[in-house]
């Protein structure tokens, strides 16, 4: 059997993407990353169903969360920012602790978005 490299897909043909910075606001410091990633898969879940999810293709960026400041980005297709935005609203809680998911802003690089929104400034 011949193996045969696929071709990569054309930067025209791929899905534009956005990094959506959020926060986690409640009484005491979530201490997991696990915990906050599942808290969004199921809200999103329960918001825009399987289908949507997977056309969103939501992926929450471990190695992006600040556990001092709770925030974290979510990489999300460009089309389904605000529909991601709506299912955070329904993520209430997060290890038996009430939160809320509060989006700080969205930006089409990373590294921009790491500047401007995961400062201790804003």
């Amino acid at each position: 059997m011949v193996k045969t490299k696929l071709k990569p897909v054309l930067p025209s043909l791929r899905e534009k993407k956005r990094y959506l910075v959020f926060e986690v606001i409640s009484k005491e410091k979530i201490s997991s990353f696990r915990s906050v990633s599942n808290a969004i898969y199921s809200c999103s879940l329960q918001f825009l169903g399987q289908l949507g999810t997977a056309k969103a293709g939501i992926m929450v960026l471990d190695n992006k969360w600040d556990s001092k400041l709770q925030r974290g980005v979510i990489k999300v297709g460009h089309k389904h920012v605000d529909a991601v935005k709506a299912a955070l609203v329904f993520a209430d809680s997060i290890e038996n602790q009430e939160v809320i998911f509060r989006s700080i802003g969205v930006s089409g690089i990373l590294r921009k978005a790491e500047r401007k929104f995961l400062k201790v400034g804003g």
